[in-house]
C-alpha cells in the first residue's frame, strides 16, 4: 500500500466541512482527491477552501474511482450504511461518521464485509479524543477516586428554535438528539468501563413547534456496583458540569466541553501551535479527605486530539498499528442505542444483550 491515501469524502455538511476535511488536508499521509455534495451551494463552498480537490455531485463517481483507496462517509445516519457497504465492495477502506449505521444488523453486516473484503473500517467517534474524555481516563486510572459508585456526563446544547430543514429534527431513522449526541457518550463510557449489565433510558420531545423526535434523553447504564448516567438535551441555557464522578475516596467534577469543534468552525486548523489545549478555567479538579482535611486538588486538562483517530486508521491500512475505534465497538453503541429506545418505550429497565 502506497504511503499517502488518496481519499474521497462522501457529504460536505457538518461532518464533512468541519471533522474530516481539515484533518485530512492537515495530515501529509493522506490527499483529498474528491468530494461528493449534490448541494451546489456546498459545492462552491469546497472547490474555493479545496481547489486541489475535484468536486463532484454523487458518491458513485467516489466510489467508482479506482484511484481512491480510502473513503469517508460524512453523509445523514439513513444511508451511512448503504455508502459503506458500495464502498467496501468496491475495495476502500471506509471511516463512517458515527452513529455507525441505524441497526445493529446493518453494523454486523458491514463488519463481515470488510472482514471478507480485508479492508479497514471504522467509525468517526471522535470524542474518545478530546481533553474531557482523556482527562477523565486520566484520573480513573490514578486511582485517586477509590471505587466508583455514581458517573454523570452531559452533552447539552440551547437550541431553542426548530430547523425545517434539518434532517436531524424529521421522523427519520437515526434523527434525534439521541443518534446524535448519545452515541458520543455511549461509546465513550464504553471505552472506559466496558459493557453494562442493564439499560434504563427516558427519551423526551422538550421544544415547541411540532418536533417528531426526541430532543432530550436520560440514559443510565447500570454496572455492579456502579450508576452512570448519560443525558443530552436541547434547552440547557446555563451549562452544569460535564463531568462529575464520585468514588469511595473523593470526588471530580469538571465544566466545559473540548475546544476543538469551536476552534474548526472559527477557521482554525489542526496543525496550528496550542491545537487542543483547554484553558484552565475549565480544567476539573478532586476533592478528597487527606489526614483530617478536606483537599481539592486542580487536574489539568489533557489536550484534545482529533487528528489521532485518523493518523491511526491511516496505520491500520497500511499495517503499521492497531485500530483504536474497532467497529466492533461502534457496533455495541449501535446495540445500546437498541436496548435504550426499548426501554424508554416499554418504560423498563432492560437487560444488556448482544
Amino acid at each position: 500500500m502506497k504511503k499517502i491515501l488518496n481519499t474521497g469524502l462522501i457529504g460536505f455538511g457538518n461532518s464533512g466541512q468541519t471533522f474530516f476535511a481539515p484533518f485530512i488536508e492537515a495530515d501529509p499521509g493522506f490527499k483529498l482527491a474528491k468530494i461528493s455534495t449534490s448541494n451546489s451551494g456546498r459545492a462552491q463552498l469546497a472547490a474555493s477552501i479545496y481547489p486541489n480537490a475535484a468536486v463532484v455531485s454523487s458518491a458513485d463517481e467516489i466510489i467508482g474511482d479506482p484511484d481512491i483507496d480510502f473513503v469517508l462517509i460524512g453523509s445523514p445516519n439513513t444511508s451511512h450504511f448503504e455508502w459503506a457497504k458500495k464502498a467496501l465492495l468496491a475495495g476502500k477502506h471506509v471511516l463512517v461518521e458515527k452513529p455507525f449505521t441505524v441497526t445493529s444488523a446493518e453494523a454486523d453486516e458491514l463488519i463481515a464485509l470488510a472482514e471478507k473484503q480485508n479492508l479497514i473500517l471504522s467509525v468517526h467517534h471522535n470524542r474518545r479524543f478530546d481533553s474531557g474524555h482523556n482527562t477523565v481516563k486520566k484520573v480513573l486510572n490514578s486511582g485517586q477516586l477509590g471505587t466508583l459508585v455514581e458517573m454523570e456526563v452531559h452533552y447539552d446544547r440551547y437550541r431553542l428554535n426548530l430547523r425545517p430543514e434539518a434532517w436531524r429534527e424529521k421522523p427519520l431513522p437515526g434523527s434525534g438528539t439521541f443518534y446524535d449526541l448519545g452515541a458520543h457518550l455511549i461509546d465513550s463510557t464504553l471505552d472506559l468501563l466496558g459493557k453494562p449489565t442493564e439499560i434504563t433510558c427516558f427519551l423526551i420531545t422538550q421544544r415547541p413547534g411540532g418536533l417528531k423526535v426526541e430532543d432530550n434523553f436520560e440514559l443510565i447504564l447500570w454496572y455492579p456496583g456502579l450508576k452512570v448516567t448519560l443525558k443530552g438535551g436541547m434547552l440547557v441555557k446555563e451549562a452544569g458540569p460535564v463531568y462529575t464522578i464520585y468514588g469511595y475516596n473523593g470526588t471530580f467534577i469538571k465544566y466545559g466541553m473540548d475546544v476543538q469543534e469551536e476552534a474548526l468552525k472559527a477557521g482554525h486548523t489542526p496543525n496550528e501551535p496550542g491545537w487542543g489545549i483547554e484553558p484552565e478555567k475549565i480544567w476539573g479538579h478532586i476533592t478528597y479527605d487527606k489526614d483530617g482535611k478536606t483537599i481539592t486538588e486542580i487536574i489539568p486538562s489533557e489536550p484534545g486530539r482529533y487528528q489521532d483517530l485518523f493518523s491511526n486508521v491511516r496505520e491500520a491500512i497500511l499495517g503499521e498499528n492497531e485500530l483504536i475505534v474497532k467497529p466492533e465497538q461502534a457496533r455495541t453503541t449501535i446495540r445500546i442505542i437498541e436496548l435504550a429506545i426499548e426501554s424508554s418505550l416499554t418504560k423498563k429497565t432492560v437487560v444488556y444483550r448482544d
